[in-house]
């Protein structure tokens, strides 16, 4: 496996390399979180969500993300569970490459993955149940009490396991970035209280895993949970969170990273002021900058459905020519978001998807009137 994690002189170094781009503020620091405010990040990275678990899409994975890596983007999101370890996989023989030409350094790249989910193996097995069962439950790595919804589990035990295998399908000795995968599932069937120990279990077992060098930083990547109005049975306190990480690792946690999905038509970590942070409520953004966490935002072209059909003062306001080109510039733009994640499946989607990171993030006050028209 390859030594190493993303360090500020690797990245550094690879921000060098891409003068234009970061004339125009492609590459960021989250500079108030601890650690991982020093590595540069792209403002637009790769995700490996979408495709189907073939081989034709792990040939058209694999020459993607090398084509990102050599153009500016070195933020890449994957999960254990994205078409069944494969896109973890890609992202592993795309690394291998391009280390191995010379091209990349490790300490250039910011790797994050997740897990929670059950996940299969490459294909889909003729019987899921019984692959479960012999995979996982009957060697004890899975306590079938410990499943939400049949699909999810956060037990120390089961996230040991899958991040031995995420660093095998990366071939990496250290993940830069783990999250736990969607946990506000666990809400639909546990009380709070139970939520809160399994979370605060879950921390303690990453904590040891970040001194182990197996992992550097870890966070939580959501869809609901830090999207949906207080008081929502899936809702989740970001302060509430960091005060058990602080329980699991002092002062001196690892909890720094919160993704969750932010588009135009879900603005809702800047809108919504659904969190709580010194008895004041403010957006997941406000609470993310106060607790000292990397906000990543994620779906940024809502699987497609934003390349297409946007109104017209949206492009007025942004100035770009295609529809998908103004999604992404909005979502890169937001105020206190550092990375916005686009799903790059092919190829040609990289340097399509990169035109935006050409020119500055939009002004505060142009892309705030955007709220002001829909208000």
């Amino acid at each position: 496996m390859i030594p190493g994690f993303a360090t500020f002189e690797g990245t550094s170094r690879y921000r060098s390399r891409f003068a234009q781009l970061a004339d125009a503020g492609h590459f960021r620091q989250a500079e108030h979180v601890p650690g991982a405010g020093e590595l540069w990040c792209p403002s637009i990275g790769l995700g490996t969500y979408l495709g189907e678990p073939d081989d034709k899409a792990d040939r058209e994975y694999v020459d993607a993300i090398a084509e990102a890596l050599q153009s500016g983007i070195n933020l890449l999101d994957t999960a254990i569970n994205y078409r069944h370890q494969r896109s973890e996989r890609n992202i592993g023989e795309a690394l291998a490459k391009t280390t191995a030409a010379g091209s990349l350094r490790r300490d250039e790249v910011v790797v994050c993955t997740k897990a929670g989910y059950l996940s299969l193996d490459g294909n889909l097995p003729a019987d899921p149940r019984q692959y479960f069962i012999s995979e996982y439950v009957e060697p004890g790595i899975l306590d079938p009490r410990d499943l939400a919804g049949g699909s999810h589990c956060m037990a120390p035990r089961y996230l040991m396991d899958q991040i031995e295998r995420s660093r095998k399908n990366l071939g990496l000795e250290t993940i830069d970035v783990f999250y736990l995968h969607n946990p506000e599932t666990q809400l639909g069937e546990v009380s709070a209280e139970v939520f809160r120990r399994r979370v605060l279990e879950a921390f303690s077992a990453l904590e040891v895993l970040v001194k182990e060098e197996k992992l550097r930083f870890y966070g939580m990547a959501t869809w609901n949970a830090f999207r949906v109005p207080e008081g929502a049975r899936d809702h989740v306190s970001l302060e509430e969170m960091e005060g058990l990480a602080h329980e699991a690792g002092g002062s001196g946690h690892h909890f720094r990273f919160a993704q969750l999905p932010f588009n135009l038509a879900m603005p809702e970590a800047f809108v919504l002021a659904n969190q709580t942070f010194q008895k004041k409520q403010v957006s997941l953004l406000q609470a993310a900058a106060q607790l000292k966490i990397a906000a990543i935002g994620s779906t940024t072209l809502y699987q497609g459905r934003l390349t297409r059909g946007l109104p017209a003062y949206v492009r007025d306001q942004l100035g770009f020519k295609t529809d998908g080109e103004n999604a992404i510039q909005f979502a890169r733009s937001a105020p206190g978001s550092l990375t916005a994640l686009v799903g790059m499946g092919q190829r040609e989607h990289v340097a399509q998807n990169l035109k935006p990171a050409l020119a500055p993030p939009a002004r505060a006050d142009l892309w705030e009137k955007l709220f002001q028209r829909n208000a």
